[in-house]
């Protein structure tokens, strides 16, 4: 079985691939998929909760419902 990626480059290949980019193409050096991570975190932070999002930052490992944070009343 191969290695899971981790949940930040899944979820940055996700946004890239739905904006119509292919996430291993390089821009400035680097796969395309890396030029998301800055929107990934944005939405993982506002998910999570703050010690699960300082472990996630490398860490493969799934995410659960445990994980997530109480829904906010407003935004």
């Amino acid at each position: 079985m191969p290695k899971l990626k981790p949940v930040r480059e899944r979820a940055a290949r996700a946004l890239c691939i739905s904006q119509g980019h292919a996430p291993n193409i390089k821009m400035d050096g680097a796969p395309m998929w890396r030029s998301f991570l800055e929107e990934v975190d944005v939405v993982l932070k506002a998910a999570l909760k703050p010690e699960c999002w300082e472990a996630l930052k490398d860490a493969p490992d799934e995410l659960d419902a445990e994980h997530l944070q109480k829904p906010l009343n407003t935004l």
